[in-house]
């Protein structure tokens, strides 16, 4: 039987070119007027995934 991505995590995490897993910044969706400029701007970019999570994240994409 075939192995089920989770649908999750798949909805949260994207995998680059080179095989890096990278996610959005937290907080950038609702209560945005007192967040300054610059704070949202920033949120809006992708980030890195930390070595520490990296493991569990693979498991769950199943790659």
């Amino acid at each position: 039987m075939r192995l089920k991505t989770k649908r999750a995590a798949a909805k949260r995490f994207k995998i680059t070119g080179s095989g890096k897993i990278s996610r959005r910044h937290s907080h950038h969706s609702h209560i945005l007027t007192k967040k300054s400029r610059k704070r949202k701007r920033k949120l809006k970019d992708w980030a890195g995934l930390s070595s520490a999570d990296k493991r569990r994240v693979r498991k769950m994409l199943h790659i």
